[in-house]
């Protein structure tokens, strides 16, 4: 016994010795406010990070959807534009808490969910990323085996060595191995340095995806049929086919809404991280979008029958008797999407995991520790069981949406309508009975009642989404499942708030300059005097704490 409670001990992170048991579990490192030093994201690299996010498989074939279900091409492509700047709205609205407090998503939903009770959201996304980057790594697996194919042909014959009933063959479980050990050295940079990856990417990918855009176009001899094509329904179906593909997109980045504060904390403004969000994710995801739906119509000409709307299967038909020269290109544009693919993987997968892992376990975990762990997890699962049923594997992971919409309208409602940009940092890191996010035993039921309400709005129309007979109007409000779970949450939880209020609210716009805070007698303190300390805000002594709650409050305004 003596000898485990060693090795515990030895894994518990760097901390404050002063600091009780309670606070060592709401606060390590990495959950505390991003002091200045760490604050290195500029509004380029805004730019490339959402760039490079965009330029991804899913993001090539976003549209396909939406021609299946009876779009025209410049319909769908419309619909993505706008889907996609509904989406950049929400993400800078939950973006601008980090930018301005520099606190990661684990801290911002304690002000609305509690201390305890937003550790329920938090555990919604760490497994919604965990499933995520398997799956996105059995993807990049993919890209692998068209490098390695490029190079020596012989490797689409790899003798299999893995029973059938495990779900995966030799090649393609060499490959998403090679993936996935490839990817191990980038999760160990911090994320204020992991800027620099997004930006290899932001440059390698699109010239990589542009270049394949032009071969087949030119292989084509032009367009194809897709652009010629007409939208196939009208009236109340062209109504809610296009309601149905504005909520692909949303749905999309219903995680990406919730988590832009793991990135957005370290903005050296809130500026830098709002224009550079708000234009570049619909811009980003729009073009590549386009590439998709062209180069996609142009295999309609050159290999016959319908359109290959995934382009690993495109560069695979490509590779059909391709010369040496051709099978260069392809290796290039393959890398291309492996880079794509990993870069999307630690946005949105990985970074988000190990954050939210702080969070629920911070004595012994950090980013770092924690984006290790979901690699592994991803590697153990065997994501190639999740993807065998591809259509019905979406259909739960879209549904999956509500919850975290739900999540979404509680957030963005609590800091702009009801607190109005007011929060007390220290109070976020305090489990103690005096702190004003503490709720009832670290629990808010205005805000558990009103995401429950966001979920119950479209459960039924849930079921009907995975099979089941529903009336007809839980199905319409399920075409809308995003908007609906986040307005009826949203509006719940201002009703609830108005009839209950909750402590720490302003009655005008306040945000709180945390870099200049006040001492008790009106004295001005740097922030950098602060983070020397170790200890975060929140982190004092209690007495230090009420000295702060009764001292003015400076405001930085909007």
């Amino acid at each position: 016994m003596p000898d485990i409670k060693q090795w515990i001990k030895k894994l518990e992170v760097e901390s404050d010795p002063e600091l009780t048991n309670t606070q060592l579990m709401l606060t390590n490192h990495d959950l505390r406010p991003v002091d200045p030093d760490r604050r290195q994201w500029r509004w380029y690299n805004f730019v490339f990070f959402w760039i490079a996010d965009s330029l991804n498989i899913n993001t090539w074939m976003i549209s396909s959807s939406m021609i299946v279900d009876g779009l025209s091409w410049w319909q769908s492509w419309l619909c993505v534009w706008f889907g996609y700047f509904l989406a950049a709205c929400l993400v800078c609205l939950t973006g601008r808490i980090g930018a301005v407090y520099h606190i990661s998503f684990p801290v911002v939903c304690r002000s609305s969910f509690g201390v305890w009770g937003g550790l329920w959201p938090v555990l919604n996304r760490t497994v919604m990323a965990i499933i995520w980057y398997g799956v996105q790594g059995f993807i990049g697996g993919q890209c692998i085996t068209l490098m390695i194919r490029a190079i020596w042909p012989s490797y689409e014959n790899l003798p299999n060595g893995i029973p059938e009933s495990s779900g995966v063959d030799t090649k393609n479980f060499l490959s998403f191995f090679l993936f996935w050990l490839v990817s191990l050295p980038a999760l160990w940079f911090p994320v204020h340095q992991i800027r620099h990856l997004f930006t290899v990417k932001s440059i390698y990918s699109p010239i990589a995806a542009i270049a394949f855009f032009a071969w087949a176009i030119s292989r084509a001899n032009g367009l194809g049929p897709i652009v010629h094509q007409s939208h196939t329904v009208h009236g109340s179906a062209l109504a809610w086919a296009v309601v149905k593909a504005l909520m692909s997109c949303m749905g999309n980045f219903a995680a990406l809404i919730m988590n832009d504060p793991d990135f957005s904390r370290f903005a050296r403004t809130p500026k830098d991280a709002l224009w550079a969000q708000l234009f570049t994710i619909p811009i980003g995801f729009g073009i590549t979008s386009f590439i998709g739906i062209i180069a996609s119509s142009s295999s309609a000409v050159i290999f016959g029958g319908d359109a290959i709307w995934n382009p690993l299967d495109l560069l695979g038909r490509f590779l059909e008797g391709a010369s040496s020269a051709e099978r260069f290109g392809i290796f290039v544009i393959a890398l291309g999407f492996a880079l794509a693919q990993l870069g999307t993987n630690i946005s949105a997968n990985s970074v988000s995991a190990g954050t939210d892992m702080t969070a629920l376990l911070p004595r012994y975990i950090t980013i770092r520790r924690g984006s290790y762990i979901c690699a592994a997890i991803g590697l153990a699962m065997c994501p190639w069981n999740l993807v065998s049923d591809s259509n019905q594997f979406t259909t739960y992971l879209s549904a999956y949406s509500i919850f975290l919409s739900a999540i979404a309208g509680v957030m963005i409602c609590d800091y702009y309508v009801v607190r109005k940009g007011y929060l007390i940092i220290r109070d976020l890191y305090s489990g103690e009975k005096d702190s004003v996010y503490r709720f009832n035993y670290g629990f808010s039921w205005q805000a558990y009642a009103s995401y429950l309400s966001g979920l119950l709005i479209n459960i039924v129309g849930f079921a009907g989404a995975v099979g089941r007979d529903v009336p007809v109007g839980a199905q319409y409000i399920y075409n809308v499942n995003y908007l609906s779970g986040f307005i009826v949450s949203f509006v719940m939880y201002y009703i609830l708030t108005r009839f209950f209020p909750v402590e720490a609210t302003s009655d005008t716009w306040h945000e709180v300059d945390t870099d200049l805070e006040l001492d008790t007698e009106g004295q001005d303190i740097e922030a950098e005097d602060i983070h020397a300390t170790g200890k975060p805000l929140g982190l004092e002594t209690p007495e230090s704490r009420e000295d702060y709650k009764s001292a003015k409050i400076g405001s930085a305004g909007v």
